[in-house]
């Protein structure tokens, strides 16, 4: 069978995580599981021939273009793939790639955006601590990896404004994990007047922060993985899968505007 490399949207709440993991669900057994329905993995199998992924992501994070590849039949178009899983994960894109094609180490560069509700932050200061970000640091303070190399190059970090949110966009040709929601309440902290810019220097100097002011990250539920980048690769978006894209995700909006307009009106009324 030719490989193919599929782009995937889905809602990470209902998951423990994208990589497959004992006795919870993720978004990898999703798409394994749907792949066995339609026999084109076989059930002693753990995955299917050539698989691989563009990245993993942690509970509760979303993604907009998770990449993976594998060996698929010519019928597995994204519609059809999309038509296997639940609604919370959504197929809306493909692209044939060669045999030698891998979903995680053929990435050029990879990009998260992070939705962060911050309305009395300043955005001159939070766009000041991103700056500084950019480059090649050793972010060992940043990230809870036990092993490997903790250097990182960021070849962009960027702020802006949306209503009462900052939208922190990073892109990377890897990251570690964790690492961009931690530089989320990093860079919270400065345009909130925390911590002063210089804090940023200092968190990309291993060592040189005291643990009460290392940052936490940043809850998931702000997070989106939004890119993969593959030279010469080209994917068609499916216009159908693309429309279940936004039927599905457009609902859940609406469905969370709603949420949070009745628990406003809760917290302002009581008492």
């Amino acid at each position: 069978m030719p490989k193919r490399a599929y782009r995937v949207a889905y809602d990470g709440r209902p998951f423990h995580g994208f990589q497959r993991q004992p006795d919870v669900p993720t978004v990898e057994d999703a798409l394994f599981d749907a792949l066995r329905d339609a026999d084109v993995l076989d059930l002693g199998a753990s995955k299917p021939a050539g698989y691989a992924a563009a990245g993993r992501t942690d509970a509760g994070v979303f993604a907009l273009a998770q990449t993976v590849a594998f060996d698929a039949p010519g019928w597995l178009t994204p519609r059809a793939f999309s038509g296997l899983l639940s609604a919370d994960v959504r197929v809306w894109a493909s692209a044939d790639v060669p045999d030698g094609f891998h979903a995680t180490h053929d990435a050029e560069s990879r990009a998260y955006e992070y939705h962060l509700y911050a309305p009395g932050a300043d955005l001159d200061l939070a766009r000041a601590a991103a700056d500084r970000l950019v480059g090649t640091h050793d972010f060992a303070d940043l990230t809870a990896a036990t092993d490997g190399s903790t250097r990182r190059r960021l070849s962009s970090a960027t702020v802006e404004r949306d209503g009462d949110f900052l939208v922190m966009s990073v892109r990377a040709e890897g990251f570690l994990w964790e690492l961009v929601r931690r530089l989320v309440t990093l860079v919270r902290a400065v345009a909130t007047g925390s911590v002063p810019v210089e804090r940023v220097d200092r968190a990309c100097s291993p060592g040189s922060l005291d643990d009460h002011e290392i940052p936490p990250p940043a809850p998931p539920g702000g997070l989106v993985f939004v890119d993969a980048v593959y030279p010469g690769v080209t994917f068609v978006p499916d216009d159908r899968a693309v429309e279940s894209v936004r039927e599905v995700f457009g609902d859940r909006a609406v469905e969370a505007s709603t949420r949070g307009r009745v628990c406003r009106t809760v917290a302002d009324r009581v008492g």
